[in-house]
């Protein structure tokens, strides 16, 4: 029929050429228009069989034709052939109904199966759809984050869908012009003509084409932008049929529409390790390692690419081994390396590292920039609060700081923001990092370590022993980056400061009640105080003092006293060096003096550690010996009237108070009293602390009101001093909690318990030590008065709380265990065992209880 066609539209014309040889092309196509508005099959035939199909380097205008392409002129018999076959075109092309399929030029993709993204396709469509001019969507992200994927699986999505009839054009911006590629799509996938030789620049021949360019809508996929300024004078000769697709690491500040392309779910990195791999229970039976590989991989779709199909060609590695080997390589192990065999098959051509170094190769990436990308390598893999930044490039303006992050990093997509003045390092972008500050950037690398070294060590010391939640909380963002110091970069700070990263964290872990992670802090402080600064330093000294503590505080008293008495021993020694100088020096130094005086102090300290020690173990003589050894050696130091004398004068009263030699205690506490109101004002909290032990005294021997007194006295001093928020509120709280329980004021008891409880849990947090004696105490009151349902709980938060607390023959936990088994027995022995829970616990132990009876 198209044959047919074309020969009767060819004698049509041949006929009117007969009759006018002069014609000429418009009075031909004027005929022509005529003859066929008056043949109704004609003007039929050409609506249905006359289709657009100029494909590559087509001479003249196609047709679809049963047998194939007709091309115009073959089928002419008159004397000008050439006015006659423009003729045809414009008649031919005025009734062209669409073309076959979508003009395209789109890449092969080498996914296999596309997941985690179907959120973000339907953003990249509703985007195009959100404007009536040109519509430019910008898929930004880090290189490996999937965009060119994204990009390429939405137009092959609209291919099959035929939503861009005009044809879909795919631009790789970064290794070529714009313009240009446009210009080849024109000629090559739609057949249109060169622009005439009059029209010189390349923007104004892409204006040209486009206004010959049948169709819409119409989509272009500009690929891998990395200068919007070279982009633009092409999307100003776009008219509203087109719209743009750009994909690029940049934060393009325009007007266009703009979606942010982030890492894989947990559950999509899953999936995809899963297709790639091609072994679904490979991946499930080892799940935790696939978890981990995940996150390794930061969830980066490149690498988890590379990865997969890494593990696809070798079944039987393990998971946990191709974990080791990314460890032990980094960017650098095979698996994420792109190689010869794998171009073929994936859309990304570049490994991880190479991906990377595209940007960081960029001539308009100033040295500024590469810096900071080594500064911030050097962080944790954590949010980096940007004042730690700007305090470790204490030279830097600050507002040509922010400039560069801003326009540098998140502008490449180097970086991302993850709140409020918190910014953070994708995990392989921060490896490629760590690569360049110790190559690239290895002369300026030193100085930028000891900078964050010495910042973060800074925070580290205004890290007290009793953390609080105020001191946790300022503290929090910064705690990784100390940590990163502790690990590995002690050896660039000075003396003591070495050792400051580790016992900060240690501090925080004691006040969460994570006690073997404190311990093993305290274990590196003293380890590298040992190797970097010698047995014999102070500072070492302190680490043995403070692992001693820890060992303490877990009811490891041989291991306490163990490392208490190396530490005492360490200062004697120095201390008798200190005497045996000051005897060799004609004109004695202040500062000789003055560190004779702080070790003897120190040595003090020692003795008062270990007579608390034996206070615990029942060894009251030898404990004795050391509180009034630590006196003898202080009163020598300091005089008779001094700060630490009243502590020292307390110390022996608590260890009297406990052996029931009340009278004795008495007098030390009195005398304690006294050298405090002698040596400070009334509104110092040392005078509250002497009231409070005073009380406690008085409640032991029954003296209730004498105690309630001065339990009151105490408080309101403290709450003159601390305000009504404060740790030590909470201690006077819960000391006149217990003495209105021995008094049998239960009532009052429990309010002032809830009330220590409540502040307690506020200011130190729930599983701090004095917050988990302050819930025992209030257990212990429901306990004694037949609360049962009400003290279950409390004692079960406790024990799960201690479930990792070393060891479970701690006196006070076992003295919990046993308040908690006696609340089970008399709960069972009054037949009220409907008033508990149904924890797993807590029915154990009533079955155990009720065969014991049976």
């Amino acid at each position: 029929m198209a044959d047919l066609l074309i020969e009767q539209l060819c004698q049509t014309l041949a006929e009117k050429l007969q009759a006018a040889p002069s014609a000429g092309l418009n009075d031909l196509i004027t005929y022509l228009k005529d003859a066929i508005k008056s043949d109704v099959t004609l003007k039929t035939a050409l609506t249905q069989k006359a289709v657009q199909i100029n494909q590559g380097d087509a001479r003249g205008y196609q047709v679809l034709v049963e047998g194939g392409r007709a091309y115009i002129g073959e089928h002419l018999h008159v004397s000008d052939p050439n006015l006659v076959e423009a003729a045809l075109n414009t008649i031919l092309k005025a009734y062209a109904s669409k073309p076959v399929g979508t003009p395209s030029n789109l890449p092969l993709s080498g996914v296999v199966k596309f997941v985690g993204r179907d959120e973000a396709l339907e953003a990249v469509h509703e985007k195009l759809q959100q404007t009536t001019t040109v519509a430019i969507t910008s898929v930004s992200g880090m290189g490996g984050v999937g965009k060119t994927e994204l990009a390429l699986q939405y137009a092959y999505g609209k291919l099959r869908e035929n939503a861009y009839s005009g044809g879909i054009c795919w631009v790789q911006a970064r290794s070529q012009n714009v313009g240009i590629g446009i210009l080849e799509f024109a000629r090559n996938q739609l057949g249109l003509p060169q622009p005439p030789e009059d029209i010189k620049t390349v923007s104004q021949q892409v204006k040209w084409v486009c206004g010959r360019w049948r169709g819409e809508p119409i989509l272009i996929v500009l690929d891998d932008v990395t200068d919007y300024a070279n982009v633009k004078p092409y999307l100003e000769q776009l008219d509203p049929r087109f719209q743009v697709l750009m994909t690029t690491r940049l934060k393009l500040d325009t007007s266009a529409q703009r979606l942010e392309l982030e890492v894989l779910t947990e559950e999509a990195a899953l999936e995809l390790l899963r297709v790639l791999v091609d072994d679904a229970e490979r991946i499930d039976s080892q799940l935790e390692n696939a978890k981990r590989l995940c996150e390794w991989l930061g969830r980066l779709p490149l690498g988890l690419e590379l990865v997969g199909r890494y593990l696809a060609r070798k079944p039987d590695l393990r998971l946990a081994q191709m974990l080791e080997r990314l460890e032990a390589k980094k960017l650098k192990a095979r698996a994420l390396l792109q190689t010869e065999d794998k171009i073929q098959t994936m859309t990304a051509r570049l490994g991880v590292a190479a991906a990377f170094q595209l940007t960081w190769e960029e001539e308009d990436l100033p040295n500024e920039a590469r810096w900071l990308c080594g500064l911030l390598s050097v962080f944790a893999l954590a949010p980096i609060p940007w004042q730690l930044v700007q305090q470790c490039l204490p030279d830097w303006d600050e507002e040509d700081l922010e400039d560069c992050r801003d326009k540098q990093l998140i502008g490449r997509s180097l970086l991302s923001r993850v709140g409020q003045e918190r910014y953070q390092l994708h995990q392989l972008m921060r490896e490629f990092f760590v690569v360049k500050l110790e190559t690239e950037l290895s002369d300026g690398a030193k100085t930028l370590q000891q900078n964050f070294a010495k910042v973060l060590t800074a925070i580290a010391k205004t890290i007290p022993d009793e953390a609080t939640l105020d001191v946790i909380s300022r503290v929090e963002d910064a705690l990784p980056h100390i940590e990163a110091v502790a690990e590995k970069l002690t050896y660039l700070l000075d003396d003591e400061d070495k050792v400051w990263s580790m016992t900060g964290l240690a501090w925080i872990a004691w006040a969460q009640n994570r006690w073997q992670e404190a311990e093993q802090w305290l274990k590196q402080s003293l380890q590298v105080s040992e190797t970097e600064l010698g047995k014999g330093n102070l500072t070492t000294a302190v680490s043995l003092n403070n692992l001693a503590e820890i060992y303490h505080a877990q009811g490891h008293y041989d291991k306490a006293e163990q490392f208490h008495r190396r530490a005492m021993e360490l200062r004697l020694k120095f201390l008798d060096k200190l005497r045996q100088n000051l005897e060799l020096e004609l004109t004695p130094s202040d500062g000789l003096h003055s560190q004779i005086h702080i070790t003897a102090l120190h040595i003090a300290a020692s003795l008062n550690n270990l007579a608390a020690l034996y206070v615990l173990q029942g060894r009251y003589n030898e404990a004795e010996y050391f509180y009034e050894k630590a006196l003898q050696m202080l009163r020598q130091s300091v005089g008779e009237i001094h700060p630490h004398i009243a502590t020292g004068l307390s110390n022996l009263a608590d260890l009297y108070r406990i052996q029931k030699r009340y009278s004795e205690a008495e007098l030390r506490y009195q005398q304690s009293l006294q050298m405090r109101r002698q040596l400070f004002n009334e509104m110092h909290p040392d005078i509250a602390t002497s009231l409070n032990h005073l009380a406690l005294l008085y409640g032991d021997q029954e003296r209730y009101s004498e105690a309630e007194l001065l339990h009151q006295q105490a408080l309101q001093l403290r709450q003159k001093i601390f305000g009504e928020n404060h740790r030590v509120i909470a201690d006077s709280f819960k000391n006149l909690a217990a003495l209105y329980a021995y008094w049998k004021r239960y009532s009052e008891a429990e309010f002032l318990f809830l009330q220590a409880l409540r502040m307690c849990q506020q200011i130190l947090g729930r599983k701090h030590p004095d917050t988990i004696h302050t819930r025992v105490s209030l257990a212990g009151l429901y306990l004694t008065t037949t609360r049962y349902s009400e003290a279950e709980p409390l004692y079960l938060e406790t024990l799960e709380t201690w479930t990792k607390f070393p060891p479970k023959d701690h006196f006070y936990v076992q003295r919990v265990w046993n308040d908690f088994y006696t609340l089970i027995q008399q709960v069972v022995e009054s037949d009220r065992t409907q008033e508990l829970s149904s924890h797993p616990i807590t029915q154990a132990l009533v079955q155990k209880i009720q065969a014991q009876n049976w």
